[in-house]
């Protein structure tokens, strides 16, 4: 499966996030999410595996109790039901990667 970006329509994930679904197969998704500089993922949990990579700009991470500020290159795992949250400092995009796939996306 080849998917390219401008084949791959965004949608509205919350006031200042847009998600894009890169590619997924059952077991596994790609989902490239941008932020607009303040905007925030709410806390949340879900029973997949979550694994990120900040590819631009720097977010505030929260997963459980702990809190760190990362920035493009650092990347971060979150396990199946933990709550976690962001807060984008600037301009960010992440990468998503979950297993399974999240059919709330689809």
């Amino acid at each position: 499966m080849i998917v390219k970006r401008t084949q791959v329509t965004a949608t509205n994930a919350g006031p200042g996030v847009e998600r894009r679904v890169m590619a997924s197969d059952g077991s596994l998704m790609l989902v490239e999410v941008s932020f607009k500089k303040g905007s925030v993922g709410e806390v949340h949990n879900h029973p997949h595996e979550q694994v990120s990579y900040v590819a631009k700009g720097s977010i505030e991470l929260q997963i459980g109790e702990e809190k760190q500020v990362l920035k493009a290159g650092d990347s971060f795992y979150v396990a199946p039901d933990v709550p976690h949250a962001v807060v984008a400092l600037e301009g960010t995009v992440l990468i998503d990667i979950f297993s399974p796939q999240r059919e709330d996306f689809r």
